[in-house]
């Protein structure tokens, strides 16, 4: 895969209560990561529980691509997951049980990441 030196971020904040807007926010990383972007999914709030081994599995609507789908081809594109530390210690989150593409990584990490260069910032 190329790398063009884009950068994406894309702060999901909601989990398996809307599949539907899990299911956009992997369609639109995943896209990203195919296209050789460096993308970056922040999880915050319910949507840390995505980040633990067997949740992200859900049809989220008639004729919907299954998310553990979509959740795999983000992962092997080398999309990263990062988890918001105080939500996943809110909910108790083990985070050495993590899927091996997702840290702990809170606001700091982030704009870490981020860098000095610009990035295409998506919310769901």
């Amino acid at each position: 895969m190329a790398d063009d030196g884009g950068k994406v971020v894309i702060n999901l904040a909601t989990g398996l209560e809307d599949p539907e807007r899990v299911t956009v926010a992997f369609l639109v990383g995943g896209a990203a990561a195919e296209q050789g972007k460096q993308v970056a999914m922040f999880l915050t709030k319910e949507a840390v529980r995505l980040a633990v081994p067997g949740v992200a599995e859900a049809v989220a609507c008639d004729g919907c691509p299954p998310l553990s789908r979509l959740f795999e081809q983000y992962a092997g594109n080398g999309g990263e997951l990062l988890v918001c530390p105080i939500c996943a210690n809110a909910r108790k989150l083990d985070d050495s049980k993590l899927v091996a593409n997702a840290r702990l990584a809170g606001a700091t990490p982030l704009w870490e990441w981020i860098g000095s260069e610009p990035a295409t910032v998506f919310s769901y």
